[in-house]
């Protein structure tokens, strides 16, 4: 059985040494949170429908609920946006401008070219990427603001080529019905012209379904959505899913550190505090083999804590089912603990720490040593921060440029590399029962 218990410090600890655990077994042994989409989707499922038959009307009606905040239209005007800009202070400008050119360099190296097999004469199949049409990017208000989130979604959508953007991201009282002026001015750095002042599910719906604003222009439906949300925004995603394509179904964010007795405590506390401060739901995990690191750690959290300004959500999320420090008997079982794991964010804090990373084989995204913290990727390492959560990196990638194209394959055969395989075709359709795909062929070569 395996052992957990609430150690004196502020986050429980699980031990897994001298257990042999098979891979269910270890999945099922480490802590996990996450939230009960399904629970929520009969609560979203009439925002949807509604937002789906009035449009803009039943968003604004909902924002006006929920938030105690309805604009007087959806679509920002761009002097506003301008507006932000020109208020941003100069040293946070600076700042995205660099977060921009990273992202943008690394991002530009996902493009993907078109590609020719031929396979006789006469016979070709290409496959072309082709991005997608129009995108809605989500960005979320809540406990914090999130330019950064601009950014990681633009960005990747821009370097595939996709014509059309729109963000949407909550209207804010303080802000006369606009989203937050940091996110409009983002918005605008990047070259979005299209910003709307809706959140939650009824963004979703309304980026899936469009309608028309209060000044009778057209709001037009998107053919994917992407960005991260709370729960609603989560449940929302789910049920437009047939309507439009989604990146993901986001949870609360997480972090895993595999650490040996190299690391520094102070770092190791500091990074799973960082990842804390986002949500109260927050998975922050230690791994290691070493029980002094991780005494250590303890008593780091406790002094950092008393520091930390947003303690209380800090303290919730650390105390949570969700994060622990988990005890193993060496590093090779780490490796084994993290890649059950499948974090969206993997620090490798070790000796040798490029080597351990080599070996991981599930994570959303991995930092290498100790000047490579998670904040360095949410901000300005030039990777993309969206990430797969709860488990979901055992088979699932990050935002990237691929995300915004579509593989199209072209056959191009003429008629003596159809004949040459005519034969093949007509056996395999009645194999299959299928007599008429045979036809289609044989009929061809009639005279």
């Amino acid at each position: 059985m395996v052992s957990v218990n609430v150690s004196p410090g502020p986050i429980a600890r699980i031990d897994l040494r001298d257990r042999s655990l098979g891979a269910a077994q270890l999945r099922a042994a480490l802590p996990r949170g996450g939230v009960d989409v399904d629970a929520v989707v009969p609560r979203v499922r009439p925002i949807v429908e509604a937002v789906a038959q009035r449009g803009a009307e039943a968003a604004l009606e909902y924002g006006a609920s929920f938030d105690g905040v309805r604009p007087d239209w959806v679509r920002v005007p761009a002097a506003r946006l301008k507006a932000a800009l020109d208020a941003l202070s100069s040293d946070v400008r600076a700042a995205l401008e660099v977060a921009i050119d990273r992202a943008r360099a690394v991002h530009a190296d996902q493009r993907r070219t078109d590609s020719t097999t031929t396979l006789a004469p006469g016979a070709t199949v290409t496959e072309r990427w082709v991005p997608v049409e129009r995108v809605g990017l989500y960005v979320p208000g809540g406990n914090a603001v999130y330019p950064s989130s601009v950014v990681m979604n633009v960005v990747p959508a821009q370097t595939a080529g996709v014509d059309s953007l729109v963000v949407a991201s909550p209207p804010q009282a303080a802000f006369d019905g606009l989203p937050h002026p940091t996110i409009l001015a983002a918005s605008h750095l990047l070259g979005v012209e299209e910003v709307w002042a809706v959140g939650g599910a009824q963004a979703v719906a309304l980026l899936a379904y469009g309608g028309t604003d209060t000044d009778g222009t057209e709001l037009a439906p998107v053919d994917m959505i992407t960005g991260p949300g709370n729960i609603y925004v989560t449940a929302a995603k789910r049920i437009c899913r047939s309507q439009v394509g989604i990146d993901a179904e986001a949870g609360p964010t997480e972090i895993a550190i595999l650490a040996d007795h190299t690391a520094d405590p102070a770092h190791v506390a500091a990074d799973l505090i960082s990842q804390a401060e986002h949500d109260e739901m927050a998975a922050s995990v230690l791994v290691t083999p070493s029980v002094e690191l991780a005494d250590a750690t303890d008593r780091e959290l406790d002094n950092q804590l008393q520091t930390t300004v947003h303690r209380d959500r800090v303290a919730a999320a650390l105390g949570g089912k969700q994060s622990a420090i988990v005890l193993v008997d060496d590093l090779d079982a780490g490796v084994r603990t993290v890649n059950a794991y499948a974090a969206e964010h993997l620090e490798i804090q070790t000796a040798e720490a490029r080597e351990v990373a080599g070996r991981i084989r599930s994570a959303g995204a991995i930092f290498v040593g100790a000047y490579a913290p998670v904040s360095l990727g949410d901000y300005c390492a030039g990777s993309n921060h969206v990430l797969p959560t709860a488990g979901c990196a055992r088979h699932s990638s990050g935002l990237s440029v691929q995300t915004f194209l579509r593989g199209i394959h072209v056959v191009d055969y003429d008629e003596v590399a159809l004949k040459d395989v005519a034969g093949y075709v007509i056996t395999l359709a009645e194999a299959e029962n299928l007599p008429a795909h045979g036809e289609a062929v044989r009929r061809r070569f009639e005279r």
